[in-house]
């Protein structure tokens, strides 16, 4: 794998973000466009038109690190995101009356009123903290890609309005950094333009300036949004995109490559409570069996970096579905399978991303063609691909989901042996992927890291394990046997050591520091 551009790459978090948000892939690319187009119109300097590139491509990047929340309350969270892209932010009835529409709509209707009134009590505060969330996490993230402040700045902004009803802080007008504002603009405008048409567009321009928008910038986007629309459908997104990625251009290689795709990672993981680290566990052990097998050093770093991105598609997929407690309907399941097949298209826009399609996006792929979304037969002629198979399986099956505990060390090997058994993984694959994890009399696994960073004793880390994995204060008193009081203790003490306020921001630290287990 050749350097990646760290436009390529964040351009690919775009797409992922267009899937949680249920939008066709490069809709965020379009309005990064428009934001750009509406900088050239008022003159920007090229500081702000660089900020202002940024901040189109990575507004919603927090958005993994509270699906799980939005979906314990709406069903499909992609479903209501999907809504909230062109409905009038700064309008609270209108945003209310989303909000009631999709938490009433799975409740029968004798039930519907005691929802009602709980929601008119509680959700300024749920969103208050929820769109924190999403901000905290993307604040982490683009700290650890080195975006400087002018980026992180807008991003914390990414929730609040021009009329300062939007959230976590209630910032207005000028408060809220330019830079976001034309983001406001631009993305409202692609979605409506694109879901309705563009003279729609247009008069959301006009009727909401000075109210979700800065009027200076809605007027701009009156007088030239029919031209720019125009203008989207003869070009190529991508292509378009990377032509003004802002210069000179930042190139990944080596280490600093690595750390990228571990924020890729990262970011497709925080998507579920029941995923915390799973691209990191599976990358860690590809790579231990890989050594075991003598691959050489590049191609062990090839195999890495496809485990870390390989579930870049996970974010299609609903977490009223991910974190379904009972069993799949077909339907669900239906809409599991597209997740490779999302890797695979996100991924082959990049020609450095690209290469790792082989071994990504065949890692639900079978030894006996019966996995997905291809029915390819992963054998000794992809043993790349098969490792990641064999590696995500055993992975899985220690981590505990939403409709079963998670097996044993010993017992998630014997099911490995029987898979190898049945010919469902390839023999060899699945005894590498045991030897790398302590289950084989040649296993030369590197012992677990301290899970002490931070200064967490044993019991916060405990602590930090079942906060990160989605579990309530009630439910971590629960599983630790003390009480409510004393595990809020716990939580908010682990919080202020690692420097976060939110449960997915720790859940990102954790996975960082290689702490969920």
């Amino acid at each position: 794998m050749s350097g990646l551009r760290l436009g390529e790459l964040v351009a690919t978090l775009a797409l992922a973000q267009d899937n949680a948000f249920g939008q066709p892939l490069e809709s965020q690319l379009r309005s990064c466009l428009l934001a750009v187009w509406l900088c050239e119109a008022m003159g920007a300097p090229r500081a702000l038109r660089d900020t202002v590139y940024w901040v189109a491509l990575l507004r919603y990047v927090g958005c993994t690190g509270h699906a799980h929340e939005v979906a314990t309350v709406f069903g499909d969270e992609i479903a209501i995101r999907a809504q909230t892209l062109v409905h009038d932010a700064a309008n609270p009835e209108e945003v209310m009356r989303d909000v009631v529409a999709f938490a009433t709509a799975a409740h029968p209707p004798e039930a519907r009123e005691q929802v009602i009134a709980a929601l008119h009590a509680g959700v300024h505060d749920w969103i208050k903290v929820n769109f924190s969330s999403g901000c905290e996490v993307g604040e982490m993230l683009t700290q650890r890609l080195n975006f400087g402040p002018e980026v992180r700045d807008a991003l914390r902004h990414t929730f609040e309005r021009w009329n300062g009803h939007g959230f976590p802080s209630n910032a207005a007008g000028e408060t809220i950094p330019l830079a976001m504002r034309i983001v406001h603009l631009s993305h409202d405008m692609e979605a409506i333009a694109r879901l309705f048409s563009p003279a729609r567009a247009i008069e959301a321009a006009r009727e909401r300036r000075d109210r979700t928008y800065d009027p200076a910038l809605a007027d701009l986007f009156v007088a030239h949004g029919g031209a720019w629309l125009a203008r989207l459908t003869a070009l190529e997104p991508w292509d378009a995109v990377l032509a003004l990625e802002p210069t000179p251009h930042r190139l990944l290689e080596g280490n600093a490559l690595d750390a990228a795709l571990e924020v890729a990672a990262d970011f497709i993981d925080l998507k579920s409570p029941y995923m915390a680290g799973h691209s990191r566990r599976c990358a860690e052990v590809c790579m231990e069996a890989a050594r075991t097998l003598g691959w050489s050093a590049d191609a062990v770093t090839q195999l890495r970096r496809a485990a870390l991105v390989h579930d870049f598609g996970t974010t299609a997929v609903p977490n009223s579905i991910w974190d379904k407690p009972g069993t799949l309907t077909r339907a669900e399941f239906d809409r599991v399978e597209l997740h490779p097949m999302l890797t695979e298209q996100m991924l082959r826009r990049s020609p450095a991303l690209e290469v790792l399609n082989p071994i990504a996006a065949a890692h639900h792929e079978k030894n006996d063609g019966s996995g997905y979304h291809k029915r390819l037969r992963v054998d000794a002629t992809n043993l790349a691909a098969a490792l990641l198979a064999a590696a995500d399986v055993y992975v899985g099956l220690i981590t505990e989901r939403a409709d079963r505990q998670a097996f044993t060390p010993d017992d998630a090997a014997t099911e490995l042996r029987r898979l190898a058994a049945q010919n469902v993984l390839e023999p060899r694959a699945a005894q590498a992927v045991l030897g790398a994890t302590g289950h084989s009399d040649t296993a030369n696994s590197r012992p677990r890291r301290a899970r002490h960073a931070g200064g967490l004793s044993s019991r916060e880390v405990e602590v930090l394990n079942l906060a990160a994995k989605g579990f309530t204060t009630r439910q971590i008193a629960e599983r630790l046997f003390i009480s409510p009081k004393t595990a809020d203790h716990h939580i908010q003490h682990v919080y202020t050591k690692i420097g976060v306020s939110t449960r997915a921001a720790a859940a990102l630290w954790a996975m960082q520091n290689e702490m969920v287990s």
